[in-house]
């Protein structure tokens, strides 16, 4: 599998990454995760990413792969101890002790990158949680500080210069980031990890997703109607194009994909064998955006 150099940083890290939220929000058997991990990295993934937030993820990941952490890069996330749906805490003693939960969970010594997990504008100019991922790296337990999040926040973690990597929505409906934040970021040097890159699939029914979740970017994909997703005989095609569009925005070195479903991996792997789209392709679903998107199409978290 292809390999980018992600920013300034010295990790060659796998197109394809691994994301850890389906298999904790899904309560995934630890043996299933087991199977689907070490399949992925046995087959070239190297780049798995997770959050204390995602239930019991980080556990899995540390049972499943601990014997192999010189294989992979692995990244995490902090600021909401309890769960997304109990609100985020940003002191430094919450964020400290947070990282060294994560550490426990996942059986290691060292986390490859910790990031901000859609901290708000205004708490990262408080600099408090900044400050904290900064003590962390000093006490030797991340290699490299990152942002995860969208929009103004994203933007303004760019700004600042604080942080090594940046992970950030970028796919077919979600494009605010390819002209907002991930040119400056490149230009900075930071890493750039894309999020949700293939639009949670939104299409793949071709009805309203059941999961709230989704909703957002079914509707803006069905005013984008994009002439590959108007038709639902081929579903493995749409979500090839969909992959290979993230991949090849300038700037992005890996885009996170989830999945509980060992055979998915190799299927999503496949998808990338072509390489990036043709420069037509590429610029036809851009300018598709330019026409149709409204300004209030920001970023999702």
């Amino acid at each position: 599998m292809e390999k980018r150099q992600l920013g300034k940083t010295d990790m060659n890290v796998s197109v394809l990454g691994f994301g850890g939220s389906e298999i904790g929000y899904k309560e995934t058997s630890s043996e299933t995760v087991a199977d689907l991990l070490n399949s992925a990295l046995d087959a070239g993934l190297n780049v798995i990413d997770t959050a204390e937030c995602y239930r019991g993820s980080e556990e899995m990941i540390g049972r499943a792969l601990s014997g192999r952490r010189d294989e992979f890069y692995l990244f995490t996330k902090c600021g909401h101890p309890h769960g997304p749906e109990s609100g985020a805490n940003w002191s430094q003693d919450s964020i400290l002790q947070s990282i060294e939960r994560s550490l426990q969970r996942l059986k290691t010594d060292r986390i490859d990158i910790v990031q901000l997990h859609s901290c708000s504008e205004s708490e990262l100019r408080k600099g408090e949680a900044i400050t904290a991922l900064q003590t962390a790296r000093q006490r030797g337990h991340t290699r490299y500080i990152g942002y995860s999040g969208d929009s103004r926040a994203a933007h303004f973690a760019v700004e600042c210069g604080a942080f090594d990597t940046l992970q950030t929505s970028v796919s077919i409906a979600d494009q605010e980031a390819i002209d907002l934040i991930v040119p400056w970021a490149r230009e900075k040097q930071m890493g750039v990890i894309a999020k949700r890159p293939i639009a949670n699939v939104a299409w793949k029914t071709g009805h309203r997703p059941m999961e709230s979740y989704h909703h957002e970017y079914w509707e803006r994909l069905r005013k984008l109607n994009y002439d590959f997703l108007r038709s639902s005989s081929d579903l493995e095609k749409s979500i090839r194009i969909a992959l290979r569009f993230t991949l090849s925005v300038l700037g992005v070195q890996t885009a996170i994909v989830g999945t509980s479903k060992p055979e998915r991996w190799e299927q999503n792997a496949k998808l990338l064998e072509a390489g990036p789209l043709k420069e037509a392709e590429f610029q036809a679903i851009r300018h598709r955006w330019e026409d149709v998107a409204p300004r209030i199409w920001v970023g999702q978290t």
